[in-house]
C-alpha cells in the first residue's frame, strides 16, 4: 500500500488521485466518510463504548512539486515550486506533468557544465534558470500536453535497499496516510475522526478548514521529520535518528504539543516496550500548528516517521519506525479513553 501511495502524484492543490486511492480503501473500514470543498477527507469510524472526547487523527494526501509557469518559444517548461524545495537537488531529476488530459514525462535541464562560465560553475543553480525538457519541438508542440497550471511531481519509483530501508518520492506524508489507513482497521472504544488533509506543504491550509468544521478536543498528527543521522551534523543537532522508532515532538515553528497528551503518548511507549524519540530542534512545522489554534483550540500530539532527504524523490524510512509506529498509535488509540476519562 505505501508503494502504491507513494507512486501516485499529488501535489498540493491536486490531491484528487490520491484521494481516489484513499477512499476505495477505506470505504470497508469506516461508518461514514466526508469530503470537503477544500478536497480534505474526513472518515468516521464508530467505537465500540462511551466517547468521552472528539478525537481526530490526521495525515495530509499532498506532496511538494511544482506547477508549470510557462512554456518557451523552443517547447521548454518554466515551473515554480510548490512546497519547501532545496533547489541544489533539481538538476537532471526525471518528472512528471499531469493535467485532465493525462500525463507527459520531461527532465530538469540546464545548460551543459562545458557552456557554463567559470563563476557559474561555482554557484547553485537558481530556479528560474531551470525548465523541464519534454521532449517537444517548439511552443506549439508542447502545448499539445501541458499547460500553465499543470502539476509537476518528482519521478522516483519505490524501492527497498539496505538494512530495512525504504526509498520514494512523496513518503511526506503518504508514510502517514497509509498509517491512518491500516489503523482504521482497529476496533476502539472511543469515535476517531481520521483526517486526509489537503495542502499542508504550502501552508497548512487544508486542516486549518477541517479542524474548525469537526471541533475535535484532541488531535493526533502523523507525519514525517527529518532524520538527521548523516555525517558531519553534530549529536545535538541530529533532530531524529532512524531506528530508534517514531519522533514526538515538544515544539516547533507551528505549534507546541500539548505536555499531558505527550506525556500519554510516552507512558504508552513505556508500558508496552516500544521504542520512541523526541525531537531534538524545533524546524519546521506540520498540521499541529493549524489544529491547535482552530475554533475553541485543540490539544495536538506530532508523531513523525524519521525521514532522510525529505521533500526529494529519494526520500528514506525504516520499516522498523514504521512499526513500531503503527505499535505506539494502536495503543494510544485503544487507551486515549483512559486518558480523557482522567480529564
Amino acid at each position: 500500500m505505501l508503494r502504491e501511495l507513494t507512486e501516485i502524484n499529488g501535489v498540493s492543490g491536486d490531491e484528487g488521485r490520491v484521494r481516489k486511492y484513499i477512499k476505495e480503501k477505506i470505504t470497508p473500514l469506516c461508518d461514514d466518510i466526508k469530503v470537503d470543498s477544500m478536497g480534505n477527507m474526513i472518515a468516521l469510524k464508530k467505537g465500540t463504548g462511551e466517547t468521552r472526547h472528539k478525537i481526530m487523527v490526521c495525515a495530509h494526501m499532498d506532496e511538494v512539486g511544482f506547477i508549470v509557469s510557462d512554456i518557451t518559444a523552443d517547447g521548454f517548461v518554466k515551473f515554480k515550486p510548490v512546497g519547501g524545495i532545496d533547489k541544489r537537488i533539481l538538476l537532471t531529476q526525471r518528472v512528471v506533468i499531469d493535467d485532465v488530459r493525462g500525463s507527459v514525462d520531461g527532465v530538469i535541464g540546464i545548460k551543459a557544465v562545458h557552456l557554463q562560465t567559470a563563476d557559474e560553475r561555482k554557484k547553485v543553480v537558481p530556479m528560474d534558470s531551470l525548465y523541464v525538457d519534454i521532449g517537444a519541438k517548439d511552443k506549439a508542440d508542447a502545448l499539445k500536453y501541458v499547460a500553465k497550471g499543470d502539476s509537476i511531481s518528482f519521478n522516483s519509483d519505490y524501492a527497498e535497499f539496505g538494512d530495512g530501508c525504504i526509498k520514494a518520492k512523496a513518503l511526506d506524508d503518504r508514510a502517514g496516510c497509509a498509517m491512518l489507513i491500516r489503523l482504521m482497521q482497529l476496533s476502539c472504544e472511543s469515535d476517531i475522526y481520521f483526517c486526509f488533509n489537503t495542502q499542508e506543504e504550502v501552508g497548512l491550509r487544508g486542516v486549518r478548514i477541517a479542524a474548525h468544521r469537526l471541533g475535535a478536543d484532541i488531535a493526533f498528527v502523523l507525519e514525517s521529520t527529518t532524520a538527521a543521522d548523516i555525517p558531519f551534523v553534530d549529536d545535538c543537532l541530529r533532530c531524529s535518528v532512524q531506528g530508534e522508532g517514531p519522533v514526538i515532538s515538544l515544539l516547533d515553528r507551528a505549534s507546541c504539543s500539548d505536555k499531558y497528551l505527550n506525556s500519554f503518548v510516552i507512558d504508552a511507549a513505556k508500558k508496552h516496550g516500544i521504542k520512541y524519540q523526541l525531537k531534538k530542534t524545533v524546524n519546521g512545522g506540520n498540521d499541529a500548528g493549524a489544529i491547535q489554534t482552530s475554533a475553541n483550540a485543540v490539544r495536538t500530539c506530532a508523531v513523525s516517521l524519521p525521514c532522510r532527504y525529505i521533500h526529494s524523490p529519494v526520500s528514506t524510512v525504516k520499516k522498523a519506525d514504521i512499526e513500531d509506529m503503527y505499535k505506539l498509535m494502536k495503543c494510544v488509540l485503544e487507551e486515549i479513553n483512559d486518558f480523557c476519562a482522567k480529564e
